[in-house]
């Protein structure tokens, strides 16, 4: 199958000419090895046991491999970092190492020394804008430079379509398999968090079913900024026996470090009149397909309006929440590749909202409303106009993203673009 370029393909390629080691980190299935690879001439697969043993019996091996040396899984044998970290000290050249991980070690003290001198970067799951659905139209990184860009482009994709974007998931290996073998796929993908990966960071699982209801309870609040404790009710409705916090917080733990958990912060602007902002983070997990798998929620269901979630406070319905994770996910893949940051801004008295804030490094922002809708009406850019106020010239730009065709500006200057049409 041919390799499909990603966003973050050109992230590599600025960055390797100049850097001698960077980390490509993100959850298993992302694609991480397949991109990673595309730059290798020597591989050593640390997930193989064979290799490992090699590497410790004969850590000079990477120095004499031919370079780039792609070191995939390098946290199943942590000590690999320090090595890496000595080369770059001894003088390695440009582009020698790339390496790829799945999870945070359990035990972090191997990359404490100076882990500056490999440069991370995260890679999620396909942004919508590279799955090949369409050609964007409108650029994340045009909008950030200030320049008030053109927006125009027609969109072929409507709601059923977008709600199988969210089904079919953003996992190169999943997307492309009929409807059957990709759920059953997912509930794999799943399955093997509880059995496999939370033993491997050293926290065997005694309550499986617990956990997955925790799962499914964080998946329901896709999209809220609920609190751990609303999370860990809804997973045990009339139980009284139910976890401890600190369980419910172990789980978040393990989750965050094996990239699973991709909260958005609460924006906390360095120059801003705002006094009383909410700084809870957006639930997302890293793909919205696995919300929807854990919910089991289907075309049908979502089209339908129909919420079988755990008791999660939320405005609007299910499948609202999942295509503003999409859509998240997809501008957090174009953010990152125009090295900006993205996060939400909620008022605490909860009166002004905004769902996605796109910051420069120097705090200039876009932000962008989604709306599960196929128009926009003047009430849904109030939130726009109130920020617009409050930042003046700080705020580039701004946007909704709609399930629509047609990508314009308003009358106002606001921005109209279909997801589709919204590339990095």
């Amino acid at each position: 199958m041919a390799y499909l370029r990603r966003t973050v393909d050109g992230e590599l390629d600025e960055l390797l000419v100049d850097l001698p080691a960077i980390s490509l980190d993100g959850a298993k299935g992302v694609g991480k090895t397949a991109t990673a690879s595309q730059r290798a001439s020597t591989t050593i697969a640390l997930d193989d046991a064979r290799q490992r043993q090699l590497l410790q019996a004969d850590p000079g091996r990477l120095d004499r491999s031919a370079p780039p040396v792609l070191i995939d899984e390098w946290q199943r044998l942590p000590e690999v970092w320090d090595l890496v970290r000595r080369s770059v000290d001894a003088g390695a050249s440009p582009g020698r190492y790339l390496l790829t991980g799945s999870a945070t070690p359990r035990s972090a003290a191997p990359t404490h020394s100076d882990a500056g001198r490999i440069a991370q970067i995260r890679m999620r799951p396909l942004a919508l804008a590279e799955r090949g659905l369409h050609p964007p139209s409108v650029s994340l990184a045009e909008l950030l430079s200030g320049t008030h860009p053109r927006v125009d482009g027609h969109s072929p994709l409507g709601l059923p379509d977008y709600t199988e974007e969210i089904l079919a998931s953003g996992f190169p290996g999943i997307r492309p398999l009929p409807g059957r073998a990709r759920r059953a796929a997912l509930d794999g993908y799943l399955a093997k968090i509880v059995t496999h990966d939370f033993p491997e960071q050293g926290y065997p699982v005694r309550r499986p079913d617990a956990l997955r209801a925790w799962l499914s309870a964080y998946a329901a609040a896709t999209a809220t900024a609920a609190g751990y404790a609303a999370i860990l009710d809804a997973a045990t409705p009339g139980d009284g026996d139910k976890p401890a916090k600190t369980t419910s917080f172990a789980y978040r733990d393990i989750l965050t470090q094996l990239w699973l958990l991709d909260p958005l912060p609460g924006w906390i602007p360095s120059r801003s009149p705002f006094t009383r902002l909410q700084q809870a983070p957006k639930h997302h997990l890293a793909d919205p397909a696995l919300a929807a798998r854990l919910l089991g929620a289907t075309c049908d269901s979502l089209l339908g309006g129909q919420d079988t979630t755990p008791a999660i406070v939320r405005d609007g319905t299910l499948l609202g929440a999942l295509f503003e994770s999409l859509t998240a996910l997809s501008v957090r893949v174009g953010a990152q590749a125009s090295e900006a940051r993205v996060h939400h801004l909620r008022t605490r008295n909860g009166d002004h909202e905004v769902d996605l804030i796109v910051e420069r490094a120097d705090h200039r922002v876009v932000a962008l409303e989604v709306k599960l809708a196929a128009s926009v009406e003047d009430r849904d850019v109030a939130h726009l106009h109130w920020l617009a106020r409050q930042l003046g010239t700080d705020l580039l730009d701004a946007v909704v993203v709609t399930t629509g065709e047609h990508a314009y500006r308003r009358n106002d200057g606001i921005a109209v673009v279909p997801l589709a049409l919204l590339g990095p």
